[in-house]
């Protein structure tokens, strides 16, 4: 918890409370149903919530901005980005049926009122939104592919409306075809632990 508080040092009693409850609740919750590594649970707040947080150092979401978080697993980076941004309305969806459980059992224990879930392929989602987010679930290009019907333009956010994507290691190759509509923010600049040295914000500007 308190490398939360190291680079977010302005967060509300409420918020802190809310992130200090993370760690008993995930792993309350994993000893049910498996949504962190077991042997990566003592790292929640780095490998998991700070990690989700990275996304708030390159963009600050505006009131009533409408993110969908795709293969959100036990709910990152969605959930941390809800504590962070109340004022922001976030939709958490994956596959798996037992991880959403998660999810929406920690959301209510939180009083996130800003967070839905379902468990749902995106490619059943019909609704639009002003952002993607994702913790690497895809290769990125196909990614794109797949959700880009989801987005809309009517950028209201410092960021033009787009997808923000969480990924490690180099994967030049993998966006060779699609760089000029991408952006690549390098975690270790914004948080100097270890754990950050390769990891990344790949960032697509969606073009209406």
């Amino acid at each position: 918890m308190h490398q939360i508080l190291k680079y977010f040092p302005n967060l509300t009693e409420k918020q802190i409370e809310q992130f200090s409850k993370l760690k008993n609740l995930y792993s309350f919750w994993n000893e049910q149903i498996n949504v962190i590594s077991r042997k990566d649970i003592d790292n929640i707040y780095e490998h998991h919530v700070l990690h989700s947080l990275a996304i708030a150092k390159i963009i600050r979401f505006n009131k009533n901005t409408s993110i969908l978080d795709v293969g959100t697993g036990g709910g990152f980076p969605g959930i941390p980005l809800a504590i962070l941004f109340p004022d922001t309305n976030f939709f958490l969806i994956d596959s798996i049926g037992k991880k959403i459980k998660v999810v929406k059992e920690i959301t209510k224990e939180l009083n996130l009122n800003n967070v839905n879930s379902e468990k749902i392929r995106v490619e059943k989602i019909k609704n639009k939104y002003d952002f993607i987010i994702s913790r690497a679930v895809t290769n990125f290009p196909q990614f794109v592919a797949l959700v880009k019907k989801n987005i809309h333009g009517n950028d209201k956010n410092p960021l033009p409306n787009g997808i923000l994507y969480l990924k490690g290691g180099d994967f030049t190759d993998e966006i060779k075809n699609i760089k000029k509509s991408i952006s690549i923010y390098n975690i270790n600049n914004f948080f100097e632990e270890e754990f950050f040295e390769t990891k990344k914000i790949v960032y697509w500007e969606f073009n209406s």
